[in-house]
C-alpha cells in the first residue's frame, strides 16, 4: 500500500523571520505553526495525515491523473515553484511569505499560494483543513463573503482568501474550491494566522499578492548580495544561508535547530524530538559560518542573543540552560501528543524537550568560540563593560564544574559521564576567555583560568586518548568513538595534522565512516537510553570533510563532499540524518547541517586555492 506520508525530503520550506511551513511535492502545506516557530502548529499532516491539517492547492488528480510534478526555488529567494505537467497542459503553485523584519514579534503571519497555466487548460483544487492546536482543538467557520471565510480557533483564527475564479466553499469546518484557469490565467489564495477577534485583511486583491512576490523576491536578492562566498560550491552554500536565514527568529535573531518537531531518526522508532528551539551550541558555532560569508549583522545578532542569556543567568552565575524559546524563556517541558501516530508511525510525538534540563557543559566553549570570533568591533559584545561582567562571572563559575560528568552534546539519556568533547569545549572556554580579557584589557583572574585550561588539556591527553585504539575516544571509561572530536583541530586544540590527530581521523575512517558518510557514535557500542538506531549524521559528514580538508587529504575530502551533495534533496536541503536507503531521517530542514556545509565548503576552497587545485 502506498503511504499518504511524502517523503521526509519531499518539500522545500518558505518563511518570514518567525514562523516557517514546509510545502510538498503534491501541493500540500503539510507543517506550519503560528505566530512563532515553537507555536502550536496549524496544519501538521506530516505527523497525522487524518488529524494533524493540511492545505492543499494543487491540480486536481480527479480530472488530470497523469501529471508529472517538479519543484525548484527560484534562485537566490525562499520562495518555491510547484510545477505540475501533463497532457492538458502546464501549471504552476507558487508559495511565499512576505518577510517580517520589524524588530517585536507580529501576530500576524501570511502564506501567499498563486496558482497560474503557462500553457493549456488545467483544473485546481483547494482544500484547506486546519487542526488548531496540534489537532487538540475544534474550530469554526464563519464565511465572510465567496471570496474569504474565518476559521476561529483557541485564541487564534485564520482567514481564507481567494482571488480570480476561486470561489470558496465551506465544507464542515473546513473550505474548500475548485476552479479551472486558462493559459495566462491566475488565481490566488492567502492564508492569513491573527489572533482570535482581530481584524481580517482587506479584501483580497489579485495585484496586491504579486507586489508581495516582487517585493518577496527583492528582498531576498538583496539579503544574499551581503555574501562574499565566491566559491566553487556557490549555488548550494546559497541556498545553505538562505535556510539558516529562514530558520532564524528575527525580532531576537536567534537561531532554532530546525523548522520541524516529531520526525523520526529512525522510522517506527522512538527517536522523534521537538527541534523548534534554539540551542546555544548551533547559535555560537553559526556565528564563526556566518562571518565567513560575510552576514555580519546576523553573526551580531546571534552573538547578542548569547550574550543576553549569558546575562540572565544573574549575579551568581547559575549557569546555562543549553536550549531556549526563540524569545528567551526557558519553558520546555516535554509531552506526547497520543493522538497522534506520528510520522509513518514514528511515535510518540513529543511537544517540548527534556534535554532542555540536562548539564551540557560544552556550551560554555561554544559561547566563548562565539564571541571571540571575527575581529576589531565584532568581538565588542564581551568587550562592553556589562557584557563583560557577566561572561567573566560564567568563566568563574566554570572554574568549579567543568569536572563534572554531563550528558555531553548528543543529549543522550543513558547517564551522564566525563565526555571528552565536553572537556574539550571547556578548554576551549577558558582559552578564549584568556584572549578576551588580554585583547581588551578586562579584569579577569587569568592565572586560575589558565590552570583551569592547562589541567583540561592535560586531562584530555591523559584520559580521553586511549593508546589501544590510538585515537581519543568518546569518555574517558570507553574505547568508542564520538564524531564530536572532529572539531578538535577546528579549535585549535591541536594541529589538524598532528600524528595523534591523524590517527583519531584514520580510526573515525574505520568505525564511522560508511561510503564517505559519517555516524556520530555507534550506540549498540556505547549505549543512550533509547531504543532502535539511527542513520548517519549529516553534520558529522561535512564535518568530517573539512577536517579531512585541513589534514591535507584534500581529494578525499573533495570527493566527500560531493558525494554528500547528492544527497540534498531535489531543492537543496538537508534534514538530520541519511538513513539506510539514502532517504532523509529527523527534523527537517536542519541548521547545523547547512552550517556544517558552508564551513566544509569553505575549508575546501581555502584548501584547494592553496595547492592552486581548480
Amino acid at each position: 500500500m502506498t503511504s499518504p506520508y511524502p517523503p521526509i525530503a519531499e518539500h522545500g520550506v518558505i518563511g518570514d523571520l518567525q514562523t516557517a511551513a514546509l510545502v510538498s511535492t503534491a501541493g500540500d502545506i503539510d507543517w506550519w505553526c503560528a505566530p512563532r516557530f515553537d507555536s502550536p502548529s496549524l496544519f501538521a499532516a506530516l505527523l497525522d495525515d487524518t488529524g494533524g491539517g493540511r492545505c492543499r492547492l494543487a491540480v486536481d488528480r480527479d480530472a488530470v491523473p497523469d501529471v508529472t510534478v517538479k519543484q525548484l526555488y527560484l534562485a537566490g529567494t525562499a520562495i518555491v515553484v510547484t510545477r505540475f505537467l501533463s497532457p492538458e497542459g502546464v501549471a504552476e503553485v507558487v508559495d511565499f511569505m512576505p518577510p517580517d523584519t520589524s524588530p517585536a514579534p507580529s501576530d500576524r503571519h501570511r502564506i501567499v499560494r498563486a496558482a497560474r497555466v503557462v500553457r493549456g487548460r488545467v483544473p485546481f483544487v483547494l482544500e484547506c483543513r486546519p487542526r488548531f492546536d496540534y489537532g487538540r482543538a475544534a474550530h469554526t467557520l464563519t464565511v465572510l463573503d465567496d471570496r474569504g471565510v474565518r476559521l476561529r480557533g483557541p485564541g487564534q483564527d485564520l482567514c481564507v482568501q481567494a482571488t480570480g475564479p476561486a470561489v470558496l466553499r465551506p465544507d464542515g469546518a473546513d473550505v474548500t474550491a475548485r476552479f479551472t484557469l486558462d493559459a495566462g490565467q491566475t488565481a490566488t489564495v492567502s492564508l492569513t494566522a491573527l489572533p482570535s477577534g482581530a481584524e481580517p485583511p482587506s479584501a483580497p486583491d489579485d495585484g496586491a499578492n504579486w507586489a508581495a512576490f516582487e517585493a518577496c523576491r527583492s528582498f531576498w536578492y538583496e539579503w544574499l548580495r551581503s555574501s562574499t562566498y565566491r566559491g566553487r560550491w556557490r549555488q548550494m552554500v546559497d541556498r545553505s544561508a538562505i535556510t539558516l536565514k529562514l530558520l532564524s527568529y528575527h525580532p531576537t535573531g536567534a537561531p532554532i535547530a530546525a523548522a520541524t518537531m516529531g520526525l523520526p531518526e529512525q522510522i517506527g522508532g522512538e527517536r522523534n524530538w521537538d527541534y523548534r528551539y534554539t540551542w546555544i551550541r548551533d547559535a555560537s558555532l553559526s556565528v564563526h559560518t556566518l562571518i565567513g560569508l560575510g552576514f555580519r549583522e546576523e553573526a551580531q545578532s546571534f552573538r547578542r542573543w548569547v550574550r543576553e542569556r549569558i546575562e540572565s543567568a544573574g549575579t551568581e552565575h547559575d549557569g546555562l540552560r543549553i536550549m531556549y524559546r526563540v524569545d528567551g524563556e526557558r519553558l520546555l517541558g516535554e509531552e506526547t501528543l497520543p493522538h497522534w501516530e506520528g510520522y509513518r508511525g514514528s511515535a510518540p510525538v513529543r511537544v517540548g524537550n527534556g534535554a532542555a534540563d540536562q548539564l551540557q557543559l560544552d556550551i560554555y566553549g561554544e559561547a566563548a568560540f562565539a564571541f571571540a570570533a571575527g575581529d576589531g568591533d565584532d568581538r565588542g559584545d564581551m568587550g562592553a563593560l556589562r557584557g563583560w561582567d557577566a561572561f567573566r562571572r560564567m568563566v568563574d563559575w566554570l572554574t568549579e564544574q567543568w569536572d563534572r560528568p554531563d550528558e555531553g552534546i548528543w543529549e543522550t539519556r543513558g547517564g551522564r559521564q566525563d565526555f571528552t568533547y565536553s572537556r574539550l569545549m571547556c578548554w576551549v572556554a577558558f582559552d578564549r576567555a584568556i584572549r578576551l580579557a588580554r585583547a581588551h584589557a578586562r579584569p579577569a583572574d587569568l592565572d586560575r583560568w589558565t590552570s583551569e585550561r592547562d589541567d583540561i588539556l592535560r586531562q584530555i591527553v591523559q584520559r580521553g586518548w586511549n593508546p589501544e585504539r590510538r585515537a581519543f575516544t568518546q569518555h574517558y571509561r570507553t574505547e568508542v568513538l564520538d564524531a564530536s572530536l572532529l572539531l578538535m583541530p577546528k579549535v585549535g586544540f591541536l594541529s589538524p595534522t598532528d600524528p595523534d590527530w591523524l590517527s583519531t581521523l584514520d580510526a573515525m575512517d574505520r568505525e564511522l565512516v560508511c561510503d564517505s558518510l559519517v555516524y556520530r557514535y555507534d550506540p549498540a557500542a556505547s549505549p543512550d537510553g533509547l531504543r532502535g538506531s539511527e542513520g548517519t549524521f549529516n553534520l558529522c559528514t561535512f564535518l568530517y570533510v573539512e577536517a579531512m580538508a585541513r589534514a591535507g587529504r584534500i581529494e578525499r575530502a573533495r570527493y566527500a563532499f560531493d558525494k554528500m551533495l547528492t544527497y540534498a534533496n531535489h531543492v537543496g536541503l538537508f534534514a538530520e540524518e541519511i538513513g539506510p536507503s539514502g532517504e532523509q531521517l529527523g527534523n527537517f530542514p536542519q541548521a547545523f547541517t547547512h552550517l556544517a556545509l558552508i564551513d566544509a565548503a569553505l575549508a575546501l576552497d581555502e584548501e584547494l586555492d592553496r595547492r592552486g587545485i581548480a
